[in-house]
């Protein structure tokens, strides 16, 4: 299980660069601001509104080898949408009540990796530890008979946050 956890977080990481890196390069277009950040909240509740309702996932994806375990989480990172959740706040939507929200707009490239290293290890940390304490006292076959399915809770966070991000770009 230990060994799992470093391509998983890589995967996680390197989709959430993916993600938020450009939105990062578009926060130099000044001009555009409020276009960009009203196109990413959109991006954001669209998202979610698909994930809601296409709520199929892929056979192909429940088996994989541990050699491919990092871009298994590469690819299930940006299905779900990884690095979305950041853009709002990258993108200065978050201005209001929130001090640590300003040092990430008022940075540079080197935040928003900042960013989503440390989320990425926030991430990794959490579900290793869930992971070690089910297998700890639960055991396999708790987790081979219980499956719970988190992605309308992720859906409708997309679209929660986006309508925040929205409504807030809409009114500077």
């Amino acid at each position: 299980m230990l060994a799992a956890l470093w391509p998983l977080a890589a995967g996680h990481l390197l989709a959430m660069l993916l993600v938020i890196l450009p939105f990062a390069l578009l926060v130099a277009l000044v001009e555009w601001q409020r276009q960009i950040q009203i196109g990413a909240s959109l991006l954001v509740i669209g998202f979610g509104i698909f994930r809601l309702a296409d709520r199929r996932h892929p056979r192909v994806l429940a088996r994989i080898r541990p050699t491919q375990l990092g871009l298994w989480s590469f690819a299930v990172a940006i299905a779900h949408g990884a690095g979305l959740m950041l853009v709002p706040i990258y993108l200065g939507l978050c201005r209001e009540g929130h001090e640590a929200a300003g040092t990430l707009i008022n940075t540079n490239l080197g935040m928003a990796v900042l960013v989503a290293v440390v989320h990425a290890t926030a991430m990794i940390a959490a579900g290793g530890c869930s992971a070690w304490l089910v297998y700890r006292y639960l055991g396999v076959k708790f987790v081979s008979r219980s499956w719970f399915n988190l992605d309308t809770s992720w859906a409708v966070s997309l679209i929660v946050v986006g309508l925040i991000s929205l409504v807030l770009s809409l009114r500077n």
